[in-house]
């Protein structure tokens, strides 16, 4: 255990953390060079399209320092001259086991990130010296310092014209109240420093730390799905070991089984005899049935009945939508590949809807706007499946004053069950703090922003050379409703934005319903500010109008709020033309003809037939902001 060392890597969204990961991967000689690809770590196409971290990955490399490491297993004499103690290092045979897990850096996988710092005993903060420090950068940090780690700052991509060392070291150093000599410089691209910093990681992250007991105790920080061999998760060993063949229990699940493998990840799976305490590796369970496996659960052996680790909570969604087959043939399909999903991520929810016009789906949770991204491409992609994806909205508490529910409160996740206007006593929805960090110079156009989506201001600092923290809250409704484009537009693409769920607070605010012939479009649906709704509306409207395509009858689109239309549009119907035939006599013939084909249209209507079939194309215009 003295030789090993577990440790994550933690930054903002590209930042290059995968890069500094290949860089290692590489120096370490623990991927050949002629299997070398860029982001080795990022397995996922989604993860290489987008150039971020969706799957943290652990990986184990093998290093043998070349130069003097200043700690217990190498002390040096002084009565040695250095040359000869330089020597003695460079001629040692001694090999570090480095554990090294890539985590995401987006806030929507904050509780996989924390369970993996749980799992290492220090972090590497990365730092981009174009870019300087992030709001996200210091939610990171936050966890790491919480969870115990040793910090090591380093500045990343210093070999670029646009990099600003001096300015983010003096960043770096007021955030971590450091000296300047602590921190190190590395470039991904030219693998300039990478050597250094692996020395650093021997030198002042801790050993894992030896727990007594014979029985086998280890923390799962993530898992995935094989089809033949079930799920396997990736653990962190905390005290004992573990064999192929072993007897064990999920503690928070109470699910046993046997350990049908274990192994290590070199980067791939690679068997193992047995995985011991301080070791990182995985263990393939047998187990194909979601929702028994979890980020945070122990596994131990079947039989001890000591507490599991502590830190275990089952993930909370915050966003919420639907997702319908575009096809009804689709729905069992559809089913199944969210099942298979869930075998791989427990984070998000799902449970069977059904709605009038786009038939049946699933209502499901998700654990923010990114999240919902990545699970509806996976389901596009991994299942081939074409979906209709319905406005995400979040969480209410609602309180009726009136009818068979009066004086009970109900938790609304969907616009669609939203009660009417009357029926309500109390409406209470999730507020965030936000953190922001811009240049000063954008300050001016960031303002109105805040206004527009109901911001509180609080404090604000100046953080480095020309640049400001702002702390403010605002609903999570607000933030989810195009903020973080908002944001950026608004920054040149400059300002960052970290937050976390403070609490319910009471909320103003109405459903809004999308009318297409009288019909109402579920699909549609959503909660909006009273301050607001009007303008809303008119958008709605407005878009809808100019996309729907015209039918044989006229047609309304309609925005309906506070129990009235508060806005419509009209959508004229194809004129055939049945009178080109006619050639001369009486105008009376062809204002008979016109006449006949009116009412032919009327009864169309009156017998149903005159409902009308939306493209999918328009509701993924209409769901794109």
């Amino acid at each position: 255990m003295e030789n090993i060392r577990n440790f994550s890597i933690i930054a903002h969204i590209d930042h290059g953390k995968s890069t500094l990961a290949d860089r290692m991967l590489e120096l370490t000689g623990t991927i050949e060079k002629r299997k070398m690809q860029e982001q080795v770590l990022d397995s996922m196409e989604l993860e290489r399209e987008r150039g971020i971290t969706i799957k943290m990955q652990p990986v184990r490399m093998v290093y043998r320092p070349k130069f003097p490491i200043s700690n217990s297993q190498f002390p040096i004499n002084d009565s040695v001259s250095n040359e000869n103690s330089k020597l003695k290092i460079e001629n040692s045979n001694s090999e570090y086991i480095l554990n090294l897990i890539d985590t995401p850096g987006h806030i929507d996988f904050s509780y996989e990130v924390s369970r993996a710092l749980k799992a290492v005993e220090g972090s590497i903060l990365l730092v981009d010296s174009t870019q300087g420090v992030q709001a996200q950068t210091l939610t990171t940090l936050g966890m790491a310092r919480e969870a115990g780690l040793t910090i090591i700052p380093v500045l990343s991509k210093v070999d670029s014209p646009l990099a600003r060392v001096e300015e983010v070291k003096m960043e770096v150093i007021k955030l971590l109240e450091c000296s300047p000599e602590d921190i190190l410089y590395t470039s991904g691209k030219t693998g300039e420093g990478v050597d250094d910093l692996l020395r650093e990681v021997i030198k002042k992250v801790p050993a894992p730390r030896m727990v007594e007991g014979n029985s086998f105790k280890s923390l799962i920080f993530d898992f995935k799905y094989s089809t033949h061999r079930g799920v396997i998760v990736f653990v962190r060993v905390m005290e004992g070991k573990v064999s192929r063949n072993t007897p064990l229990v999920f503690k928070i699940a109470k699910e046993t089984f046997n350990s049908i493998e274990v192994g290590i990840f070199s980067p791939g799976e690679v068997p193992v005899e047995t995985l011991s305490a301080g070791e990182i590796g995985y263990i393939v369970t047998g187990i194909k049935e979601p929702g028994i496996a979890s980020v945070g659960d122990t596994v131990g052996t079947v039989g001890d009945n000591s507490v599991p680790l502590e830190g275990y909570m089952l993930p909370r969604p915050v966003v919420w939508a639907s997702i319908y087959p575009e096809s009804q043939d689709d729905f069992v399909s559809l089913k199944q590949a969210l099942g298979k999903l869930k075998l791989s991520d427990s984070s998000y929810t799902y449970e069977e809807e059904s709605s009038g016009v786009l038939g049946r789906g699933f209502r499901c949770g998700f654990l923010g706007m990114l999240h919902l991204e990545i699970i509806s491409e996976r389901l596009h992609r991994e299942f081939n499946l074409d979906l209709v994806v319905t406005m995400p909205t979040i969480t209410y508490e609602v309180v009726y004053k009136s009818g068979p529910k009066a004086g009970q409160m109900e938790t609304i996740y969907s616009p669609a069950h939203f009660p009417d206007e009357g029926l309500l006593s109390e409406i209470r929805e999730p507020w965030v703090n936000c953190i922001i960090i811009t240049p000063v110079k954008f300050l001016v156009n960031l303002m109105p922003l805040l206004y527009e989506h109901e911001a509180e201001l609080g404090d604000s600092e100046n953080f480095g050379d020309d640049r400001t923290r702002l702390f403010l809250k605002m609903p999570l409704r607000e933030l989810m409703r195009n903020f973080f484009d908002k944001l950026k537009s608004a920054s040149s693409g400059f300002a960052s934005i970290s937050y976390e769920i403070e609490g319910m607070r009471d909320a103003n605010v109405v459903r809004m319903d999308i009318l297409v012939a009288d019909e109402v479009l579920p699909a549609f649906s959503r909660v909006v500010s009273r301050r607001i709704v009007e303008t809303e509306a008119e958008m709605m409207v407005e878009k809808l109008h100019a996309l729907l395509p015209r039918q044989m009858f006229v047609m309304k689109v309609q925005a309906k709020a506070l129990g009235r239309i508060i806005s419509s549009r009209t959508v004229s119907a194809f004129s055939k033309d049945v009178t080109q035939h006619m050639y001369g006599g009486d105008i009376t013939r062809k204002m008979k003809l016109r006449e006949k084909q009116k009412k032919g249209k009327k009864r169309m209507k009156a017998r149903g037939r005159g409902t009308v079939d939306i493209p999918q194309d328009v509701f993924l215009k209409m769901l794109r902001n």
